[in-house]
């Protein structure tokens, strides 16, 4: 049960890894067709916390049917599909948006939400998935959601750190894209075998 409580911490800490680093990542992508001036950030920050915001909804509501580790490492899996846009055709997305909307204001909210509303909201499902997972009695939900968000906060923290301060210098934008999403399937995988192996465990006792 150890191990299977501390999977689950470790989705939580990733996931929020993956939403602070694409962040990052999508004010240096839409740079060079947008600029990187305030209302830039603007559009960004407006999409991931009104993504988050829809995702912790959509999570909080997902977990009242039977929830288990296994449909939470499939939204895992689904935040990585669901950023595959991010990775295979940016560009052509950006340029798309830039070529017909002319306010950059607009042209670069417009782009956040073609790129990262999928992903972002996505993920945003996993913290509120979590908790109810991890909650084992009314009196413990609010000591489990703190830890929790914490975990999710921590993970946050070092993706802003890591991809900031190392990632930019060392490889280039669509190879640190590829291997979060790399690690986000190997994690989501790495559930759905956890939750078979827990499911055949409990068959044969």
């Amino acid at each position: 049960m150890t191990h299977y409580k501390f999977f689950i911490y470790l989705l939580a800490g990733w996931s929020g890894y993956f939403v602070m680093a694409l962040e990052l990542l999508g004010g240096r992508a839409m740079g060079p067709y947008f600029g990187s001036g305030i209302y830039v950030w603007g559009a960004i920050i407006t999409l991931f916390m009104l993504s988050l915001s829809i995702g912790y909804l959509i999570g909080g509501s997902l977990s009242t049917a039977r929830p288990s580790l296994q449909k939470l490492s499939a939204i895992l899996l689904l935040a990585g599909v669901a950023a595959l846009p991010c990775v295979l055709a940016p560009d052509a997305i950006l340029e798309f948006i830039f070529d017909r909307v002319p306010d950059p204001r607009y042209g670069a909210l417009c782009a956040s939400v073609a790129l990262f509303f999928l992903p972002i909201t996505v993920s945003g499902a996993v913290s509120p998935y979590a908790v109810r997972l991890l909650v084992d009695g009314l009196g413990t939900s609010g000591q489990v959601a703190g830890k929790v968000f914490f975990v999710s906060t921590l993970g946050s923290t070092l993706g802003t750190l890591l991809t900031s301060f190392y990632l930019v210098l060392l490889f280039e934008l669509d190879q640190i894209l590829a291997g979060m999403m790399a690690i986000s399937f190997c994690i989501g995988i790495a559930g759905l075998l956890l939750h078979r192996g827990g499911r055949e465990h409990g068959t044969a006792a």
